[in-house]
């Protein structure tokens, strides 16, 4: 995510030179380079030089502590900076009324449809809400359909009028229809085209009018940059939008429409969406977005992500097993199916402050999951149970019947057998212990 822009802020912030204070001399270059890094991530160019303007104001004088750089010093305040542009504080969805009803716009492809159902499956999970989805794309072919697979797949019933071409009866009937069956939120779905147009901008704002909504959220597509953000001002001339909502994060992203659109439109981003997972959903908070494009990492949403994933029962039962030297390839298993729900491993890694530049140039293959899988889905439930019993003839059964080599089956092993000495060591120290309640707090 934002991978360019990272490294060039990096290399930028890393040319300031000079002791004892910022000046005007030591910070020019430095400010010109940010001001480039900017533009070239398809921010436009007067907010890139409002945001170097501020940034040399806030630098100029400051003095410079012993114990950090100019650079040091740079970093905490472009981070601010970066904060501040963004939205400066996470700004949560409107919860009111019964049936809460939410609206959401957006042009075609910008992921609209899987995105209401992933919202859906957000109030549910994390919210303790009861939606309803209402389908009012009645232009696009299969979108009704596209919506009532992914509501399927969360357990949440979707509304639709197929003979129906008027989305906003549509969207009124299906508001009443919540209301009668007792349903607390709404959320619509509705048409988008491949560009705007004045009939689709009438369709929107008349739907909007006759539903009254306590949220409306602009969907954008994050890797259309600049075209993202005018999109979004067209859209809030009109509409007068709560929220904004960025798709597609885990794409060739720059970075300009994360940056741009607050200070363009003075509506802060709600949510961030990556892949097509209905639980690949994330709340957006700019100080942790701010620290993740210079480097900085995100634990706190790591940790979050680990406490929603990880069974804290199971995870006591796993360390004594582990004190005893009972862990098998079933709890390994299990391991590996939290962690996945985690979301993509690289991801993960670049929430590790520091991590993110290590990882910047490494392909890490999901696919090597499956292989493992594979190979423990192959053993019998005594193997699976008892790792010992895996000798020679055993393991050539495994590699046949996994479609792996003899030789990945032995290195799987070997790892195995290593990562249970190393857990059995962290026990003995208590640093299982200390990371679980660091997770419960």
């Amino acid at each position: 995510m934002f991978e360019n822009l990272s490294d060039r802020l990096d290399r930028a912030i890393k040319t300031l030179k000079g002791h004892g204070s910022i000046t005007e001399i030591n910070v020019a270059s430095t400010i010109k380079e940010i001001r480039k890094a900017l533009v070239d991530a398809d921010v436009n160019y007067k907010i890139a030089k409002d945001f170097t303007d501020a940034v040399r104001e806030k630098a100029m004088g400051q003095n410079v502590l012993n114990a950090i750089s100019p650079s040091q010093l740079l970093v905490k305040i472009v981070n601010d900076e970066l904060t501040s542009l963004m939205g400066g504080q996470n700004i949560d969805i409107s919860i009111a009324g019964s049936p809460n009803v939410i609206l959401i716009a957006g042009l075609q492809g910008s992921g609209k449809t899987t995105f209401s159902a992933k919202l859906a499956n957000y109030l549910k999970q994390k919210r303790g809400r009861s939606p309803m989805l209402i389908a009012c794309d009645v232009y696009r072919p299969a979108a009704i359909e596209q919506l009532k697979v992914l509501g399927s797949q969360i357990e949440v019933e979707v509304y639709s009028e197929l003979e129906n071409k008027n989305p906003v009866e549509i969207a009124q009937h299906g508001i009443e229809q919540a209301k009668m069956r007792g349903y607390n939120t709404v959320i619509i779905d509705t048409a988008g085209r491949l560009a705007i147009d004045e009939e689709m901008m009438k369709e929107i704002a008349s739907i909007k009018k006759k539903t009254q909504p306590h949220e409306t959220l602009f969907v954008v597509d994050a890797m259309t940059g600049q075209d993202a953000v005018n999109t979004a001002k067209t859209f809030n001339d009109v509409i007068d939008f709560d929220g904004v909502v960025l798709t597609k994060l885990d794409g060739d992203t720059r970075g300009g429409a994360a940056l741009s659109i607050k200070y363009t439109v003075a509506k802060p981003i709600k949510f961030v969406s990556r892949g097509e997972q209905v639980d690949t959903l994330d709340v957006f908070y700019p100080e942790r977005m701010a620290q993740r494009i210079l480097g900085m990492g995100d634990i706190v949403s790591l940790v979050e992500k680990a406490q929603e994933n990880f069974d804290e029962k199971q995870n006591e039962i796993l360390q004594k097993k582990i004190r005893r030297e009972k862990f098998d390839f079933n709890d390994f298993l299990n391991q590996l199916a939290q962690i996945k729900k985690m979301g993509n491993i690289k991801d993960l890694m670049g929430m590790i402050p520091g991590m993110g530049k290590a990882m910047k140039d490494v392909d890490v293959n999901e696919d090597q999951f499956k292989k493992i899988e594979a190979i423990i889905l192959s053993m019998t439930p005594r193997e699976r149970e008892d790792p010992e019993l895996l000798d020679g003839n055993r393991r050539l059964r495994l590699a046949k019947g996994s479609g792996n080599t003899i030789v990945e089956v032995n290195r799987f092993i070997k790892q195995f057998d290593e990562m249970k000495k190393m857990m059995k060591g962290m026990t003995k120290m208590g640093a299982l212990g200390k990371m679980a309640k660091g997770f419960r707090k």
